[in-house]
C-alpha cells in the first residue's frame, strides 16, 4: 500500500498546488492513500 502524507496546505496558494498536481502525483506513484494536514488552507 503506497500512502502519500502531505505536511500543511497553507491558504490559497497551497490549495493550488494540491489542486493542480495532486491527481498526477497520485497516478504516477500509484498511491493508495492521501492524508493531509490542511487546517491552514481556510485562508485562501
Amino acid at each position: 500500500m503506497n500512502i502519500l502524507c502531505i505536511g500543511d496546505i497553507v491558504g490559497r496558494p497551497g490549495k493550488k498546488i494540491v489542486a493542480n498536481n495532486l491527481a498526477a502525483i497520485v497516478k504516477q506513484h500509484d498511491i493508495d492513500c492521501v492524508i493531509a494536514n490542511a487546517e491552514n488552507s481556510a485562508g485562501g
